[in-house]
């Protein structure tokens, strides 16, 4: 194999995961970004982070970013001489926002970044594999190499039930079998027949945005799971059935109905118990009228804002406070764009593009790129200022 001379960068999407209904299946991605610095050294590992994670700067080849590093070297054929890695973090861990998700994916797309001919070694559906192989499951590593909405879900052979291998692809098309005219906005899963995993991604409304109620503590993913139940009421399935139906056309096409559109019968109620704070700020702001959903497994909450109608982000601040409880408010703008990478020599490490909590203004002489006057995160274009900069994502 041969070995890239210069460092990549890479800046990976939040992702909010369920968005109410869609359990396991919908997802989209937020303008609050990781980025990580990679290049090839001579031997040994070296990891630095800053921001979110600093704690775990020293866990090594347990580093998830360097796992999935690893794993998507493995699948290239080789492994490099050493590592030297350095993380950026924005995105807070174990709060319901996609940080696995992110740093799996980043670190997938920096590895291959490095390699020359990456791209052919490891194609856009083995990542996809890959990524969800690491994560476990597809909604947020979907969203985060997609950007904007996505909806992931697993196949089966014809007939019967069980996965078969190979994975898909997301590519602009019109959504007929064989046909891959690109539809502006829009992509459907192309790749290798029957796929173990499809992806559909929409766009999303430009009136749409969020606002992220993130909580002071984290909860493990595998406790919020463990709370389910196995069996659920089968007036309850039909009924979110209904709602995720109806979320997709409100997210896409009507924002009127996302209110009802979020409503769910089949995780949140059962996950109260591990995330009473959660349950009780959703309930407030449900109460208020806002469509509000736990975001991913929790213990975060997400708001969905249309502009020029009510309740607005001040809503959401003002409710939040209620509670007494220190939940940091950060109002997110859609992500259109996805990953972006930087493989040239000598460009600099992307600023990290992050949400000002309302309760707290930025430090001194801080002003993250992207935010406007007002303190909101711009949003970004269809393909965003640095899509010239991405390299061999057909998402990108």
């Amino acid at each position: 194999m041969i070995w890239s001379e210069h460092p990549v960068r890479v800046r990976v999407p939040a992702t909010s995961a369920n968005l109410g209904p869609g359990f396991d299946t919908l997802g989209l991605a937020l303008a609050l970004y990781d980025e990580v610095e990679a290049r090839i050294t001579g031997d040994g590992l070296s990891v630095a982070v800053s921001g979110e994670g600093e704690q775990i700067a020293g866990a090594g080849e347990q580093h998830l970013v360097v796992m999935a590093m690893r794993a998507a070297f493995g699948a290239m054929g080789g492994q490099p001489p050493g590592i030297a890695l350095r993380c950026v973090n924005a995105i807070p861990h174990g709060r319901g926002l996609g940080s696995s998700a992110a740093a799996v994916v980043s670190g997938l797309l920096a590895a291959r970044a490095l390699v020359a001919g990456g791209a052919d070694l490891l194609p856009d559906e083995d990542v996809l594999a890959l990524a969800v192989e690491l994560e476990g499951h597809p909604d947020n590593v979907a969203a985060c190499l997609a950007g904007g909405l996505t909806v992931a879900w697993r196949r089966s052979v014809a007939g019967g039930g069980d996965p078969v291998p190979g994975a898909g692809v997301i590519r602009g098309g019109s959504g007929e079998p064989g046909v891959d005219t690109p539809v502006p906005g829009a992509g459907v899963v192309r790749g290798r027949p029957g796929g173990a995993v499809g992806v559909l991604r929409l766009p999303v409304l430009d009136s749409l945005s969020t606002v992220a109620c993130v909580a002071p503590t984290a909860l493990a993913t595998r406790e919020a799971r463990r709370v389910l139940p196995e069996l659920v009421p089968h007036a309850d399935a039909a009924a979110n059935a209904a709602r995720s139906a109806l979320l997709v056309a409100g997210l896409t096409r009507d924002p009127a109905v996302l209110f009802d559109a979020t409503e769910d019968f089949l995780h949140q109620r059962y996950r109260a118990p591990v995330m009473p704070e959660t349950a009780d700020l959703l309930g407030r702001l449900r109460r208020a009228g806002v469509a509000a959903v736990v975001s991913g497994a929790g213990p975060s909450i997400l708001a969905m804002i249309v502009a020029g109608q009510q309740p607005g982000p001040e809503v959401v601040d003002s409710i939040a406070r209620e509670t007494g409880i220190t939940w940091a408010v950060i109002p997110l703008d859609v992500d259109r764009q996805g990953p972006a990478i930087q493989p040239q020599p000598g460009a600099q490490l992307l600023h990290t593009r992050q949400g000002r909590s309302f309760n707290q203004a930025p430090g001194p002489g801080i002003h993250p790129a992207g935010w406007s006057p007002q303190g909101r995160v711009a949003r970004s274009a269809t393909h965003g200022p640095l899509s010239g900069e991405c390299r061999g994502l057909l998402w990108c």
